[in-house]
C-alpha cells in the first residue's frame, strides 16, 4: 500500500501544470482545502473549520475513528492562524511553531495534538549552475494532527500537498485510518521529494565534473567560474542537509515508540520512510565528498595551468635576453667595440643573435616549457 501510494502522490504531482500557487477557496484567504472525511471517504462539499469539525464530532461522537477535519494553509497570517488554534485548543507554542517559517524539522506531542515539521527542497529551475545559480529552494510543511482534525500549514512556493490529498482520497482504506494517515502521507511525499531533488543536483554535479575535466577549466575566467558553480552547489547542499538532517531522529521516534495519535497499523510505515530518508542522506554526504575531489581537482588544474604560463614566460625572457644583452653591449659608444669597422659585423651580429635564440628555444622545446 505504502509503494502504491507513493507513486500515485508522484503521477498526480506530474499532472499538475502550476503546483506554485494553488487556487484559493471561498473559504479564507489562506485557506486551500477544508474537507470532512468519515471513514475515508470525502464529505460532499467543503464549509468553514468550525462547521466541518461541529459535523465530524456530531456523528462520530468520543469515537471518531477513521472521521476527521482535514484543514490546508498555505501562508497564513498570526491573526487568521489563531481562529483555527482557538477552535481546535492548540497549545500555545503550536502556534508559534506553525506562523513560524523557519522551524528545525522535529515532532513534537503538546497537549493532545503532534505538531510534525518538515523542510521541504525544491530544485530551482536554471539552464545550468552559475555563481549566482540558486540551486535548491526550501520551504515549510507544518501539520498539526489530534483525535478528530489534520491542520497542514504550507510556506514557499513549492510542496503543496494537493496531490497528497487527491492520492488519500484514491485510497480511503488508508484515509480510514485516520489523522495520522495524514501525517505519514505528508512524510512521504517530503521525502520523495529529497530523493527527486537529489537526483536533479547530481545532474547538475555531473555537467560540472564535465566541465572541470574538458581540459580549458584551469585557464583564466574559465577558471574562475567553475569555482564559482562548484560553490554554489555546495552551498545548495549545505541548504539541503540543514532541511534534511534534523528529520532523522522524529521519523525513527515515529516509527519505534507507540504515540496515542499514530494508528499502530501505520507506524510500520514510518520505518519505510525513515529508510528512504536515510538513503537521500547517503547521496547527499556523498555528492558533498564527490564536490570537495572536484574541487581539489579544479585547484590542482588551475595551479598546473598557472606553473604552465610562468615557465613560458620564463622561457620567452631567456631568450628575449640574448638580443637584450648583445643590443645592450653594442649600443654602448665606444669607439674600439668588434666588427664596429667590418661591412660583415652587423649581419654577421645579427645571425649569433638569431642562433643563440633558435638554440634556447629548441632547448625550451625539447625540454616542455614552451
Amino acid at each position: 500500500m505504502i509503494h502504491t501510494l507513493g507513486r500515485a502522490v508522484r503521477r498526480v504531482y506530474r499532472r499538475r501544470v502550476d503546483l506554485s500557487h494553488p487556487a484559493r477557496s471561498p473559504l479564507g484567504s489562506s485557506v486551500v482545502d477544508c474537507v470532512g472525511y468519515a471513514d475515508g471517504v470525502r464529505q460532499a462539499g467543503s464549509c468553514p473549520a468550525a462547521e466541518a469539525l461541529r459535523r465530524v464530532r456530531e456523528e462520530n461522537g468520543a469515537d471518531p475513528a477513521g472521521s476527521f477535519v482535514w484543514i490546508g494553509l498555505h501562508e497564513p497570517s498570526r491573526e487568521e492562524f489563531e481562529e483555527l488554534a482557538e477552535l481546535f485548543e492548540l497549545h500555545p507554542l503550536t502556534v508559534e511553531d506553525a506562523v513560524d517559517a523557519h522551524s528545525r524539522a522535529k515532532v513534537v506531542p503538546y497537549d493532545g495534538t503532534v505538531l510534525a515539521v518538515f523542510r521541504t527542497v525544491g530544485h530551482a529551475a536554471h539552464a545550468e549552475v552559475a555563481s549566482t545559480t540558486q540551486v535548491v529552494e526550501t520551504g515549510e510543511i507544518t501539520v498539526i494532527t489530534g483525535r478528530d482534525f489534520v491542520v497542514t500549514v504550507r510556506y514557499g512556493r513549492h510542496g503543496s500537498l494537493g496531490p497528497v490529498r487527491e492520492a488519500l482520497e484514491a485510497a480511503p482504506e488508508q484515509l480510514a485510518k485516520g489523522p495520522s494517515s495524514v501525517l505519514h502521507a505528508v512524510a512521504d511525499f517530503v521525502v520523495d521529494e529529497y530523493l527527486a531533488v537529489a537526483e536533479a543536483v547530481q545532474q547538475d554535479i555531473d555537467a560540472v565534473e564535465s566541465a572541470v575535466f574538458s581540459g580549458h577549466a584551469g585557464r583564466g575566467a574559465a577558471g574562475r567560474s567553475e569555482a564559482g558553480r562548484i560553490y554554489q552547489l555546495k552551498r545548495g547542499l549545505l541548504e539541503f542537509k540543514r532541511a534534511m538532517s534534523p528529520l532523522h531522529r522524529p521519523l525513527e521516534a515515529l516509527a519505534h515508540q507507540p504515540a496515542s495519535l499514530i494508528a499502530p497499523e501505520i507506524r510500520p510505515y514510518f520505518r519505510d520512510v525513515s529508510d528512504h530518508l536515510a538513503r537521500a542522506g547517503e547521496q547527499i554526504h556523498g555528492y558533498d565528498a564527490l564536490l570537495d575531489s572536484i574541487l581539489q581537482a579544479h585547484l590542482a588544474q588551475m595551479t598546473v595551468a598557472q606553473n604552465e604560463d610562468m615557465r613560458k614566460i620564463t622561457a620567452w625572457a631567456a631568450i628575449v635576453a640574448v638580443p637584450t644583452m648583445v643590443c645592450g653591449a653594442y649600443g654602448m659608444n665606444f669607439e674600439h667595440m668588434p666588427l664596429t669597422g667590418s661591412v660583415w659585423g652587423y649581419p654577421l651580429v645579427l645571425a649569433v643573435i638569431a642562433v643563440a635564440c633558435h638554440v634556447i628555444h629548441r632547448g625550451f622545446r625539447r625540454n616542455g616549457w614552451l
